[in-house]
């Protein structure tokens, strides 16, 4: 390789490790010049002890006391309705009369054949003191005096079942039945409910059996009624647990006077358990839930920088700034819109409630409360 070739190599090399550290140099004074990131805004809360009822939560359905739908068992052509969709009725009011024309002309002829055999019976007897006729004669008398009125009895049940009752009290629903219309047997001629009371039926893991028992009060809200929680008792509890889900069956009974609950509504039902206990508590908003654990970001006081260009002068921070510090915690039970806190924070401490997915560890911070998560232990609906 000559000499010339060499100096050529040398200068390229001199040439590129310029222009590298002018890129370099470069890039420090656009990282240096730009704008650094300002103060993010979060709404906080200060962690504080409440008293805490232990409840156990399911959801569930409200099912009537006694609901039915009442069928014919017989065919028949409708002749009279006696009813009105929707009404209240009492146990054995008229509800339907089927045509029984034919049936009770059949009634009246058996009733008149077995008038006949009672009188035939009667005669045989007086000739059977005279001796005039023998004992089989008589007792051929009596059997035919049973048969006929056991047909008599048959023929009666078939034409009772021509006019349809209600077999409870309660309010009846929407019919689509309509005179001179023919029914076979089992067709719906309209729903009978019960439902004052009315059942709510819920169901509960089985590791809560223990705090459950008869007579023990259920709160039940609905979405029909959003702002009312109806108040009942536990009334039966299956002796069964469910073995696909390992909950078992529970029955609340509730009052229903204005009949304002109705069969098939879904149900939130409440039941309270145990002592009342005091546990520091955070809304729900206040957690990030991680594959590794529940975090929460508190606020503390921002501590004075390193000056930049690493030299040992420490910047002071604006007086009252605070920081963004993320620590781990602890849940236990949650009710409503509130969390219990079992370990991780003390009480009194500053605890964001929204804006940390803007936050890491030292992100200085801007406190405004002026909208606030909902923190309820009974919330409600927003929408309605």
């Amino acid at each position: 390789m000559t000499k010339r070739m060499l100096i050529m190599i040398g200068g390229l090399l001199v040439l590129v490790a310029v222009l590298a550290l002018g890129f370099f140099l470069h890039i420090r004074g656009l990282i240096a010049s730009s704008p650094k990131p300002g103060p993010q805004t979060v709404s906080t809360i200060k962690a504080q002890t409440l008293e805490w009822q232990p409840q156990i939560a399911s959801v569930g359905t409200l099912v009537a006391v006694r609901g039915v739908d009442v069928t014919t068992e017989i065919a028949g052509l409708v002749r009279s309705l006696h009813f009105r969709s929707g009404q209240d009725v009492k146990a054995g009011d008229l509800l339907v009369q089927l045509n029984a024309d034919s049936d009770l002309a059949q009634l009246n002829s058996l009733q008149a054949a077995a008038e006949l055999s009672a009188l035939t019976l009667k005669r045989d007897q007086a000739q059977l003191a005279g001796q005039a006729i023998s004992q089989a004669q008589v007792d051929n008398d009596l059997a035919d005096l049973k048969s006929r009125r056991a047909l008599v009895a048959q023929q009666q049940a078939l034409v009772a079942k021509k006019t349809i009752r209600a077999p409870f009290s309660g309010r009846l629903g929407i019919t689509t039945v309509n005179p001179g219309q023919y029914l076979n047997p089992g067709d719906t001629i309209v729903t009978l409910q019960t439902i004052d009371p009315i059942y709510a039926n819920f169901s509960a893991p089985q590791k809560q059996i223990a705090g459950l028992s008869a007579g023990q009060v259920v709160n039940v809200a609905t979405d029909a009624f959003a702002d009312e929680v109806f108040a009942g008792k536990i009334t039966s509890i299956n002796p069964k647990v469910d073995p696909s889900t390992r909950n078992v069956l529970l029955q609340a009974t509730i009052a229903n006077p204005q009949l304002r609950l109705l069969p098939g509504m879904f149900a939130r039902a409440s039941v309270d358990v145990g002592e009342k206990q005091r546990h520091l508590t955070l809304p729900q908003t206040a957690i990030t839930y991680n594959p590794y654990g529940a975090t929460v970001f508190i606020l503390k006081p921002a501590e004075a920088q390193p000056a930049p260009g690493g030299k040992e002068e420490k910047s002071a921070p604006p007086a009252g700034a605070l920081v963004a510090q993320q620590v781990f915690v602890t849940t236990g039970e949650t009710r409503g819109d509130q969390v219990a806190i079992l370990k991780g924070i003390e009480e009194g401490q500053e605890v964001v409630t929204s804006g940390q997915l803007k936050l890491k560890n030292g992100t200085p911070v801007v406190v405004d409360n002026k909208v606030q998560p909902a923190n309820s232990a009974n919330p409600s609906p927003q929408e309605r």
